[in-house]
């Protein structure tokens, strides 16, 4: 068995593959591709995007991903890099967890906010009810002070009534 860069090019060319096929089917760049056959890890992404270069070069010629995986793990850390696999991890666990909280927030706010209308629209509906019962039955006018906004306000009410009545009628 060879380096890990030469095992997998010979994997590849045994079976007929081209770099420009793996290319193609994985978006993975030709660049990035002979940097794994070369073993100049340096020029790799980093991080967890390196895992996922090697699952798909693996799946496109037919490897087993899980294997090769770990085979390149025991390159890159003979090589002298330290993988940044475990930060990696926890920062997307973390990108989730951010994302999960604010959609939760978000969705707290508009449901207290449809709570608010709601009770603003049902008090309104009383209020006219009651307002529209009162008036009918003539006790509505005992019940709001004569001096006050509320008469000048009634009657501005009546006169757009009456003006809305004249353009439909």
């Amino acid at each position: 068995m060879g380096s890990f860069g030469e095992d997998l090019r010979m994997e590849r060319v045994s079976r007929g593959i081209a770099l420009e096929h793996i290319t193609a089917v994985t978006k993975i760049s030709r660049h990035h591709l002979l940097a794994l056959e070369e073993e100049k890890f340096r020029q790799l992404p980093g991080g967890i995007l390196n895992k996922g270069i090697i699952r798909g070069y693996a799946g496109a010629i037919g490897l087993d991903q899980h294997d090769w995986t770990e085979r390149f793990l025991q390159a890159y850390s003979s090589s002298g890099l330290v993988a940044e696999d475990q930060d990696w991890t926890a920062f997307a666990s973390n990108v989730g967890k951010a994302r999960m909280q604010r959609r939760e927030a978000a969705e707290f706010r508009l449901r207290w906010l449809g709570a608010v209308v709601l009770l603003l629209v049902v008090g309104m509906a009383g209020f006219l009810m009651v307002r529209y019962y009162g008036v009918h039955a003539g006790w509505w006018h005992g019940v709001i002070p004569q001096n006050s906004v509320i008469p000048r306000l009634h009657a501005v009410y009546v006169s757009l009534r009456t003006w809305v009545g004249h353009l439909f009628a």
